[in-house]
Order: structure tokens, then C-alpha cells, then sequence
């Protein structure tokens, strides 16, 4: 089943009042650098964080998963590629409408893909991702420009 996000409004009331499901994924290369993209987007904006997006409503994980690596690599991979990294919680003091009065609450799906260059030859640029860079563990773990919530994935990796 293909499905669509919601109209703009209805979206908004929904992170007013919801946690969003979404899904992270932490890329790594051969020499064990992970993939970061500078963000375009609230909430995040402004930062590098890793590729990942919502879960949306009535779509299943493996679609969403397929969908997400699709959009935010440019390859279609499923979730038997990746490996399991656990459930994260993800609260911002803003919002992608940068509305007053509320922030966002993601409860996070994280997977690590072990990919190489060349399966990611075509790293889609603009919509989510104004460029992107490969940075070690530790790199991300301490880089100020890297968000919290990206930094939190690879802390316990140093």
C-alpha cells in the first residue's frame, strides 16, 4: 500500500500532539567512517545528523525501510541488510512548521548498514540534505556540529 503524507495542517496538529515513529540509519563505509548529512530541515536544521526519516501512518517497517534508504541513499535496501541498534528517544524544542509553543518527539528505529561507495554513488541532494560527510565515531561522537541526538548513537562507540 503506497501511502502519502498528511496535508501540512494535519501533520502540525499531529506533532503537537504525538511522538512520530521514525527511522535512523547509521551508515558506515569500509574504512569505518559513518555518513552525516547537513540538514535542511527543522527540526535539526543547521546541524549534520544521520539519514533516517518517519514511518508513515498504515505503512509497514520493511516498506518504510525500503522507502527511507531509497530516498535519503538512493538505494532501495531492506531491513535483513541492516542491523539492529536499538530504540531512541528524540525531543527538540521545535518543529518542521518552526511553530511557537510546541516541539517534537520522535520515538526512533535505529539500524546500521555497512555499505560502500559505490552503492552510494547517487546520495540524493536538497530536499533533506544539503551536502553530506564521512566522519569516524569518535569524529561525530565529539563534532560540535553534529546534533546530540546523532552524537548519542556513537558516545558509547569511543
Amino acid at each position: 500500500m503506497s501511502q502519502q503524507p498528511l496535508p501540512f495542517g494535519q501533520f502540525m496538529a499531529v506533532v503537537e500532539h504525538a511522538p512520530l515513529v521514525s527511522i535512523d540509519l547509521l551508515v558506515f563505509n569500509p574504512q569505518g567512517q559513518v555518513l552525516l548529512g547537513w540538514r535542511n530541515n527543522r527540526p535539526a536544521s543547521g546541524h549534520w545528523f544521520v539519514p533516517g526519516g518517519r514511518v508513515l501512518k498504515e505503512e509497514r517497517l520493511d516498506d518504510a525501510f525500503m522507502r527511507l534508504t531509497n530516498v535519503e541513499l538512493g538505494i532501495a535496501l531492506t531491513r535483513q541488510q541492516a542491523q539492529w541498534q536499538g530504540v531512541y528517544e528524540h525531543f527538540y524544542s521545535d518543529n518542521a512548521g518552526d511553530m511557537p509553543g510546541f516541539g517534537t518527539h520522535y520515538v526512533v528505529l535505529a539500524y546500521r548498514l555497512q555499505l560502500d561507495e559505490t552503492q552510494l554513488a547517487a546520495l540524493p541532494l536538497g530536499q533533506q540534505h544539503a551536502r553530506y560527510c564521512w566522519l569516524t565515531p569518535a569524529e561525530a561522537a565529539q563534532h560540535p556540529q553534529v546534533h546530540q541526538h546523532s552524537r548519542d548513537y556513537f558516545v558509547s562507540a569511543n
